[in-house]
């Protein structure tokens, strides 16, 4: 079952020990928007599935994060929320890894779901698999009344 949120309130999202981010929801518009990244667009042709899930990882944590907490710079002055700040912050492996499966994993796994089972080739039994043993022999006739 899919739970709608339907208040489409910016939440909290409790990365690492002190750093938390408010974030709002993960919307179609929001991914499209980060699809659509020039960061993304700009990368060359057969990169790696590493750099495009860090580069969307980025477009999307620019869209998303509206501030956070626990966040400063060398001196541990807080540093305000800003495009630079957030592709500096997904460069921590931690952090990183917290975010995609926080944030972004809960849309892709239900992207993954589609929410409905899998459609079986045509036929009566063409996607389902034997679980009995053949029969011996053939079976006797019934007696009759």
């Amino acid at each position: 079952m899919i739970r709608l949120n339907m208040t489409a309130a910016p939440e909290w999202l409790n990365l690492a020990p002190g750093l938390r981010l408010l974030v709002g929801p993960l919307t179609t518009a929001l991914m499209v928007s980060a699809r659509a990244d020039p960061a993304i667009e700009d990368l060359p042709d057969g990169a790696s599935q590493e750099r495009l899930a860090l580069a969307m990882a980025k477009a999307v944590a620019r869209r998303a994060v509206l501030d956070w907490e626990g966040v400063g710079d060398d001196a541990g002055n807080i540093v305000p929320v800003s495009p630079e700040g957030i592709d500096a912050l997904l460069e921590i492996w931690p952090v990183f890894e917290a975010f995609q499966t926080r944030y972004v994993a809960k849309g892709l796994i239900l992207d993954a779901e589609k929410n409905v089972s899998a459609s079986s080739p045509t036929g009566p039994s063409a996607g389902a698999t034997g679980t009995a043993r053949p029969a011996r022999g053939p079976a006797r006739t019934a007696p009759q009344d």
